[in-house]
């Protein structure tokens, strides 16, 4: 189980690198949840973050913001993702942790580390042929730094 949650993972990523953002809420579960916040208020246990998306019409619905309202510089990220810890819960679901470094590159071919931290999930498994399907019940995207770049438009 642990190959397809940590190929799922990769996945995900790559969608993102690659700009295939119409897809980004099936990865989540109906009711899933989606939130990036820093470290500092993690340990504080400040749950409100950067950005929150509870279900897949709320994230279906900042894409679709993203494409027809909103006006950013165009880029791409490039993820750099560590080995995913992962540990099944005593409901069947899992938990998994993954260190990540995204290296976002602008129009003009300038790229910076964009963000560092780390994804704390929950992943529920879903019957599927000819497998079970991963898919985040809760996705956490924890940054190192309080200082975020105002340009955060993809998901992360």
């Amino acid at each position: 189980m642990n190959t397809a949650i940590e190929d799922f993972i990769i996945a995900y990523a790559h969608d993102i690198d690659d700009v295939r953002l119409d897809g980004w809420p099936d990865y989540f579960t109906e009711d899933g949840t989606y939130t990036i916040l820093t470290r500092e208020n993690l340990a504080a246990g400040l749950p409100m973050g950067i950005m929150y998306c509870q279900g897949r019409g709320m994230m279906s619905d900042r894409i679709k913001a993203m494409k027809e309202a909103n006006i950013y510089e165009a880029h791409t990220y490039c993820h750099l993702l560590g080995r995913s810890q992962i540990e099944e819960n005593s409901d069947g679901s899992y938990q998994a942790r993954t260190n990540f470094n995204i290296i976002r590159t602008m129009q003009d071919g300038a790229s910076e580390m964009f963000a560092v931290g780390k994804y704390l999930d929950v992943i529920e498994m879903r019957d599927g042929q000819p497998q079970p399907q991963p898919l985040f019940k809760e996705r956490k995207v924890v940054l190192e730094s309080r200082r975020v770049d105002i340009l955060l438009v993809y998901p992360l």
